[in-house]
């Protein structure tokens, strides 16, 4: 029973983990960032990053995209531990914004 439940907790957390991948590489295709660009600037030593490329595949053209706000975009960044790639994503926005 709890083998059962620790698998669960393991694939909960891998499907959020991709959740935020997703919010992540949506949030770039809709600022006409590319995805990977801004991840390997985060985290250069995982230049193949098998989820990043599989939430790429999901992600669709802005104009059909509904929008991702910088909070939470930032939001589940921080929630995951990303704080690298949160500042690199925060480095965009300020140039975003100037």
């Amino acid at each position: 029973m709890k083998k059962q439940l620790e698998e669960q907790i393991i694939e909960n957390f891998q499907k959020d983990e991709r959740m935020m991948i997703l919010v992540f590489a949506q949030w770039c295709v809709n600022h006409d960032l590319n995805p990977v660009e801004l991840y390997t600037k985060a985290y250069p030593d995982q230049i193949n990053n098998q989820a990043l490329t599989d939430a790429i595949q999901l992600t669709v053209p802005k104009e059909e995209a509904g929008d991702v706000p910088n909070e939470t975009v930032l939001g589940v960044l921080s929630l995951f531990g990303n704080e690298d790639l949160a500042f690199v994503v925060t480095e965009e926005m300020k140039k975003m914004n100037s």
